[in-house]
């Protein structure tokens, strides 16, 4: 017996879909006299194309194909790849946006798109959700999924691989001309609708491709524009704090030594949030081919893609002391209002957190928010593949991608004072805020001007590849894979602010801060409260304030220039009833670093830095039977730091005299070492006949070298800090520093090892046994079940003490699960993703908070397509049918950080094909 992909071939012809595949392939015996005709259509089509797509590959491999990516209910690539098993998503305004692999984060994950490594920069509105990507992470909700027509997660490693993803490698390709049978045009259209909204949010894709004998061109283009919308209720932390200037004379003795002894834990902010965003997303790709031989083709790919976000924020929020609704607040002028606010009445829980509060004159801001963030990608491929002769051939790549990410951001605060209470005892992850004693917050007569904060942020990456790869058939079972590659990466991040703007001026009477009733206006989109919001540009118009900041000349770069080789020895032993595959290779790289940025806002320095590794794969593959597989792959591989803890930019306190803290450093660390791994993995895959197959897949990773914060004692001549900082500055002993004088540095360091493991269950399966018509029915299962924990130095009391917590985005347990029914002209699904709670902070010396990270989620969604004749398609998909709630953690005692809905979604299409 022979393994699948080397036997005859059965056609599978896909129609009806935007995306569809073209012919492709299935396995039967080489020694048949006759290959029979199979025709399969639809998502089932897909689902046997990528079945043998895994059963094929040597190592551990999941594939979604054209047919899935363009009709699963999806609006942006990431939920796409989110029903691959092992894979879950994070969420940007109800869509995805980053994908983690079986546990670890997204920035153990590599990204390839056409063959190349890439990096895509967005954003969220929300600051608990880190703002800017500033790391090594791909946000996939910059791209429509209509652009793709495959996409592989690489879950193993080989040496043949780029270097980087540690949690595996997810490959993305465009389509290309020779992927169709000569001519090819369609176009599609869907009119959508959310719950929260009332646009009509317009998709439109459509895809032209042909060939002309040797030659071959396509074009594919998606459009989509949509209005987002999430509201909810957050909290800027919680926060130990005594009275702090408030009457809290109302209460009984036992409740005000309570507060006085500071250790209640009051909300900050406590506000009613709304997040709305025009969001418009565009992309584009060309690929053209030319075959001028059998033995010779050249390939060029293009690829643009961009995501433009108009967003409003706003805010109903207290902000006394800390911003809770303590203190004593208001202008400075006579004849201004100036308030300390009364606590009369208070509850709290065994955890010392303040759960029902009642309030005279505290602090109350309206924060209306104004912004813009767009990302632009671009990518130029060039490939080209060479048979040289029946054993050799070879491949190369030359590719360029760019990303440009920029943001402008303006808010405007409006200050009032209000009898209020705050109340989480109903529901302690969603407050209750009422305002009683006759304010109301919609009156205009209630607030005054308070003042303007300015942002801009701007990110650029950029990646230049070369590559020669080339494969040598030793013998009929044995082949040598080598080659190298040399790759560029230039990261460079510039971020201006201005904050308090016009406060002074506004709070001495300088100006008046009086509210012209055109620049504000009420806002009652809220489902739980209405609030006056404010026309920021309206605002910064009137008083001439320019909200286009000057970058720096001197931005924070970081620059890689990566040098690898590889060789593959892989081998076939082909047994007398089943045959099993192996390789075995090693990688060679070299990294050059070299990061740049302002020390004290004043100084450029620049750090270099060097390393190499050598990384050995193993990977095999039994094909037992027909039906069974059983694999085993172990190998090292790595991944690079983040690049803000590359950055040196920083601070260095060189007065011993100056603050409580001496000699300090607080910066990144150019100087880290990657993440490095062994990987092991043992998996039993069994394939049905035809739709379908059975898996369970045991993973181990031990991962060194871990990143996280620390503070500990560093020779400043270790720091690579150039010594021209010292120069004439003496120690606590009065003593001339030196490269051997002592700095706390607080920086991420390399810590000790970290281990990581789990379980992953993957099941699919037509029904087909069934009688009819249940035959027409299918399901798809996975389960993942993952652990590991890392070490972080964390200071405890002033002390540093060193914790385990569980990996950043780690949630034990994921599952997604769809059940489809399909007829050769109509069929539906329905489908849910689940993912347990997951870290996505640990605070090394906050009073807040120990760590934070969001609560688990579940989705449902719903697809469903009726052909009305062999060229036109009607489609109708919901996504997020329960509104389900995201909510955001603080610290594991578990308080309320931030929850939001986002609504639900439903999209009626129509696709033709020329």
């Amino acid at each position: 017996m022979q393994h699948t992909f080397k036997k005859a071939l059965i056609a599978v012809a896909v129609t009806s879909s935007f995306a569809s595949l073209p012919q492709v392939s299935l396995a039967q015996e080489a020694d048949d006299d006759m290959i029979e005709q199979i025709v399969v259509s639809g998502f089932r089509s897909s689902l046997i194309k990528a079945k043998d797509l895994k059963k094929d590959a040597l190592g551990s491999q999941d594939s979604i194909l054209a047919e899935d990516i363009a009709d699963f209910p999806s609006l942006n690539l990431a939920e796409s790849i989110q029903r691959i098993p092992g894979v879950t998503i994070t969420r940007e305004a109800g869509e995805g946006r980053q994908i983690s692999l079986r546990g670890l984060n997204a920035d153990f994950t590599q990204v390839q798109l056409n063959g190349m490594e890439a990096l895509g920069t967005s954003s969220s509105a929300m600051d608990s959700r880190g703002t800017t990507n500033r790391s090594r992470s791909f946000d996939f909700n910059i791209f429509a999924s209509e652009l793709f027509n495959q996409i592989d997660v690489k879950k193993s490693y080989s040496a043949e691989m780029d270097e980087g993803g540690i949690g595996g490698t997810v490959k993305l390709y465009t389509a290309k001309p020779f992927d169709y049978d000569g001519m090819k045009a369609v176009v599609s259209a869907q009119a959508g609708d959310n719950s929260l909204t009332e646009d009509t949010s317009p998709r439109l894709a459509a895809l032209v491709s042909n060939t002309w004998g040797d030659f071959g061109a396509l074009f594919s283009l998606a459009y989509s524009k949509r209005d987002t919308a999430e509201q909810g209720y957050n909290t800027y932390r919680w926060r130990p704090r005594d009275a702090q200037g408030s009457d809290i004379s109302a209460l009984s003795a036992a409740d005000q030594d309570a507060v006085n002894s500071g250790e209640l834990r009051f909300s900050r902010g406590s506000r009613y949030s709304q997040f709305n965003s025009e969001q418009t997303r565009v992309g584009a790709t060309v690929a053209l081919q030319y075959r001028p031989s059998a033995n010779l083709s050249f390939g060029l790919d293009a690829l643009y893609g961009t995501l433009d976000s108009d967003r409003g924020e706003f805010h109903l929020q207290s902000r006394g002391s800390s911003s809770t609704a303590l203190g004593c607040t208001g202008a400075d002028y006579e004849g201004a209002r100036y308030y300390c606010s009364s606590l009369t009445d208070i509850e709290f829980n065994a955890n010392n957190e303040v759960i029902y509060s009642a309030w005279e004159n505290t602090a109350l801001h309206s924060e209306s928010r104004d912004q813009s963030a767009t990302t632009d990608i671009s990518q130029m491929v060039f490939n080209a593949d060479w048979t040289v002769t029946e054993a050799l051939s070879v491949s190369g790549l030359l590719g360029y991608m760019k990303s440009e990410y920029e943001s402008n951001s303006a808010k405007v605060y409006l200050e009032s004072f209000a009898d209020m209470t705050i109340d989480y005892r109903e529901d302690r992850f969603y407050g209750t805020n009422s305002y009683v004693n006759g304010f109301d917050p919609t009156d205009i007569d209630e607030y005054r001007f308070h003042e303007i904060d300015l942002a801009e942020d701007k990110v650029d990456n950029s990646f230049a590849i070369a590559k020669l790869d080339s494969d040598y058939l030793l013998s009929d079972t044995s082949t040598l894979k080598f080659g190298v590659s040399i790759k560029d990466f230039e990261h460079s991040n510039n971020s201006e602010q201005i904050g308090n703007a016009l406060r002074s001026e506004w709070q001495s009477g300088e100006i008046s801060d009086v509210i012209n009733p055109e620049l504000v206006y009420v806002n009652n989109v809220h489902e739980k409260q209405s609030w006056l919001s404010t026309d920021v540009t309206g605002v910064l118009t009137t008083f001439n304030v320019d909200r286009n900041l000057s970058y720096s000349d001197q931005p924070d770069e970081v620059t890689e220039q990566t040098t690898a080789l590889y060789i593959t020895y892989e081998k076939d032993f082909l047994l007398e009833n089943s045959e099993v595959r192996t390789s075995f290779g090693l990688r060679y790289f070299d990294t050059d670093i070299e990061s740049s940025g302002l020390v004290n806002g004043t100084e450029y320095v620049t750090v270099e830095r060097q390393y190499d590794d050598i990384l050995p794969t193993f990977n095999l593959a039994w094909y037992a039977t027909e039906k069974l597989v059983l694999r085993a792959s172990a190998g090292k591989n790595v991944t690079r730091p983040t690049l803000g803890s590359l950055s040196v930019s920083g601070t260095v306190n060189t007065d011993p005299l100056f603050g409580s803290s001496g000699l300090n450093i607080n910066a990144g660390n150019p100087g880290l070492q990657p993440f490095e791994t062994l990987n092991m993995e043992v998996s039993a895959e069994y394939y049905f006949d035809e739709v379908g197959y059975a898996s369970v897949t045991y993973f181990q990773k031990d991962i060194d070298n871990f990143i996280a914060t620390t503070i500990v004692p560093v020779a400043y001549g270790d720091t690579g800090y150039p010594l021209d900082l010292i120069e004439g500055m003496v120690d606590e002993d009065g003593n001339p520093q030196t490269a051997n004088t002592l700095y706390t540095f607080s920086q991420p360091q390399n810590l000790d090892d970290s281990d990581f493991s789990g379980w992953e269950l993957a099941f699919q399966r037509d029904f087909d046994f069934l009688p009819a018509p249940f035959n027409n029915m299918g399901a798809i299962v996975n389960y993942t079940y993952a652990e590991g924990e890392s070490l972080h130095n964390v200071l405890v009391d002033g002390e540093s003490t060193e914790v385990y917590r569980p990996f950043y985005g780690l949630s034990e347990n994921t599952y997604n699960a769809t059940l489809y029914y399909e007829t050769s002209h109509w069929g539906m699904r329905v489908s849910l993703a689940h993912r347990d709670d997951y870290l996505t902070q640990v605070e090394t010396s906050s009073s807040d908070q120990d760590e934070a990270g969001f609560h688990g989620t579940t989705y449902w969604d719903f697809s469903a397509f009726y052909d009305v004749s062999e060229k036109i398609k009607l489609s109708f998909e919901g996504i997020n049918l329960s509104d389900e709630r995201e909510e955001q953690y603080s610290d594991s005692d578990d308080r309320l950080y931030n929850t939001t809905v986002s609504g639900r979604t439903f999209y009626l299409g129509v696709t033709y094909e020329f």
